[in-house]
């Protein structure tokens, strides 16, 4: 089977709408036919592949693409936490409402800090204003914010 152009268009405007990429964006939609726990599952997985994939871009020093796919890993996370938590998980705006209720819950104000620095490198995919050095730094950060998201979802 082949998706028409027009249908292809539809599905990448509707993601850039949302801030997604076109991957994530799909996922969102079909997991609504999924139960909750292949949800996070589907979610999980996606965050391995986009890690992986941002690993293997910043070997090669390609810095806009990597730090656009550490935010997919960072959002693949904060969708299995939402799917858990029952809360929505499709815009920006969302992801800050799971952001804040985590520092809520966790009295850590640290998973607001590091959320930002992963909005950043979102950011420089559009903008490509990062340098090697800033570049480092939000990237040690958004790491330590994907191992914080893990434990928690080990709990």
């Amino acid at each position: 089977m082949e998706l028409s152009s027009e249908v292809l268009d539809l599905a990448r405007e509707l993601a850039a709408r949302r801030g997604k990429s076109l991957e994530q964006f799909l996922a969102d939609v079909l997991v609504k036919e999924l139960d909750p726990v292949e949800r996070v599952e589907v979610y999980l997985k996606l965050f391995e592949k986009y890690l992986s994939d941002a690993e293997e871009l910043y070997k090669r020093a390609d810095l806009v693409q990597a730090g656009e796919k550490y935010w997919g890993a960072v959002a693949a996370l904060l969708s299995a936490i939402a799917e858990r938590m029952g809360q929505a998980h499709y815009t920006h705006r969302d992801f800050w409402e799971i952001v804040e209720t985590l520092v809520e819950e966790t009295k850590n104000p640290e998973y607001s800090t590091l959320f930002s620095l992963a909005e950043k490198l979102h950011a420089n995919f559009y903008h490509g204003f990062l340098r090697k050095e800033s570049f480092d730094k939000h990237r040690e950060g958004v790491l330590k914010l994907i191992e914080m998201l893990k434990e928690l979802l080990k709990s």
